[in-house]
């Protein structure tokens, strides 16, 4: 009697840790989206100009990226509760800071606090959820849910940003975070139990992570700033050669590390390498193609950004009802085939996007969008159960970070890469539309109209172009999981727990 009370109570309490976690990330990636919205508002404030704002977004991106991995790295070391509440109380902290900034300068200081506490999350939630739900079936149903987060903040940004900033000003989007912050704080610490690495860790990788550090920083920093600076311009190219100078520097220090912040072994295990090339190309080919609905909306369709924004909620409840589901399928059906089809089906509703035109109806974006989320949540736990399955316990931490990692850098690969192509397209399409057209008038005013129907023709087609792109590359990544083979999968994970 006594034993079931106690399994049933532990069977709650895991489940209590996994709202905890959703919390923190829900808040994370909410925070990620929602700034954004209040950027014209800020710009008005502080008299700044709009490419001088899109720093307090490279910012955070970039100490986004930079710390991911010593957070996960300090989580397998110290302990992944002391950190995760490390983060998020020190999230909260830049929240408020921010929320109080007076100028361009204060706030992208307050902004890089918030993503170096902000990057905590991911790693060390992952690790916290992979030692709590030990069993392979139900750690991926856990996982999926969690994961399902992450789409619902990006959702959820635009429709909650949107009334806040209207109501209550820009300062409201960080000060909303103290209040749901310390709610998360309290349940971290009631909730969640304290595990390590049973591995004990003397020594820090510090050249490692400066070294990894300043690469992902140029990295990032010319995905971001490229299409403005000019790919071929003196700061690309310094940038370039820095991202592959530190990178060798990076594998020469890590190769010899007594305690590497990444270990080079994972990139000899097939399903870790496959695994994390399907994750990269399906987000760079998502985000690649995502980025640009909220602006065909706007611009083609006549959608104000609180319209637009609604479009993406059944968006989010298909990435919520697939995620589950697919997590329930383990132990069923081979991970490689259903990460497979959900890729595929992912394609496919990208693919849907290329029918789009002037005329589209916001039901002919929703399905697209629903169908793509669909199968984008169908395969989230099948991805982040084998990265937890298939390396030591020690190293869950930091793994789940390279998985976090490449996600971020996928969707700056995606939106940098693609959205040059639509510039790039809109410009050919114009002169190859324009080179077989005929206006048989000089009336300016039917010149104007000849010229707007050229300019509206080059860009509607170099969205479709874009979207199609897109497609194929969701498409392509599918085949990365397919021949894949998981040997030794853990069903049961052993963890040191306080």
């Amino acid at each position: 009697m006594q034993e079931n009370t106690a399994h049933k109570k532990a069977s709650s309490l895991r489940w209590w840790i996994l709202l905890t976690v959703i919390i923190g990330t829900f808040l994370g990636r909410l925070d990620q989206t929602i700034v954004n919205l209040a950027l014209p508002k800020i710009i008005g404030d502080f008299g700044i100009s709009v490419s001088a704002a899109g720093w307090i977004a490279t910012a955070y991106i970039l100490a986004n990226a930079v710390f991911v991995p010593i957070w996960g790295k300090l989580g397998d070391t110290i302990g992944r509760k002391k950190v995760y509440i490390a983060g998020f109380s020190i999230f909260i902290v830049g929240s408020v800071l921010a929320g109080f900034s007076w100028n361009l300068s204060s706030m992208i200081v307050f902004r890089v606090i918030q993503a170096i506490a902000g990057s905590a999350d991911y790693p060390t939630a992952m690790a916290i959820l992979a030692v709590t739900f030990k069993h392979g079936k139900e750690r991926a149903q856990a996982l999926g849910i969690w994961s399902s987060s992450f789409a619902a903040a990006t959702v959820f940004g635009p429709l909650l940003g949107g009334p806040l900033i209207d109501s209550f000003g820009w300062r409201s989007v960080f000060l909303i975070n103290l209040p749901i912050g310390i709610l998360g704080i309290f349940m971290a610490m009631r909730f969640i139990n304290e595990s390590r690495s049973e591995r004990k860790t003397v020594y820090f990788d510090w050249w490692g992570s400066l070294s990894l550090g300043g690469m992902l920083s140029a990295l990032v920093l010319i995905l971001d700033q490229g299409p403005s600076w000019g790919w071929l311009s003196t700061p690309s190219l310094i940038c370039y050669f820095l991202i592959i100078a530190l990178f060798i520097i990076f594998i020469r220090i890590e190769q010899t590390a007594k305690d590497p912040i990444v270990d080079l072994k994972f990139f000899k295990i097939p399903a870790f390498v496959n695994t994390l090339v399907n994750n990269f190309i399906v987000f760079m080919g998502m985000m690649g193609g995502l980025f640009l609905l909220p602006i065909f909306a706007q611009t083609f369709l006549g959608y104000n950004a609180t319209q637009a924004g609604y479009l993406f909620i059944p968006m989010a409840a298909a990435l919520m009802l697939a995620a589950p589901i697919g997590g329930a399928l383990i132990g069923r059906i081979e991970a490689r085939y259903v990460i497979f089809a959900s890729t595929i089906v992912a394609a496919i509703g990208i693919y849907l996007f290329t029918f789009l035109d002037p005329k589209s109806s916001a039901i002919e974006i929703i399905i697209p969008l629903t169908v793509m989320a669909f199968g984008l949540g169908f395969g989230m736990a099948q991805r982040t159960n084998i990265i937890a399955s298939v390396v030591d316990q020690h190293e869950i931490g930091i793994a789940s970070s390279i998985l976090a990692l490449a996600r971020n850098i996928a969707g700056a690969f995606g939106i940098a890469i693609f959205g040059t192509l639509l510039t790039n397209r809109v410009y050919s399409n114009v002169l190859s539309i324009n080179s077989h057209s005929y206006l048989h008038s000089n009336n300016p005013i039917d010149i104007q109209k000849f010229i707007g129907l050229i300019e509206l023709k080059a860009q509607v087609n170099a969205y479709d172009y874009v979207f199609f792109i897109a497609a194929a590359v969701v498409f392509l990544g599918s085949f990365a999981v397919l021949f894949m083979k998981i040997k030794n999968e853990r069903t049961d994970i052993k963890v040191h727990v306080e």
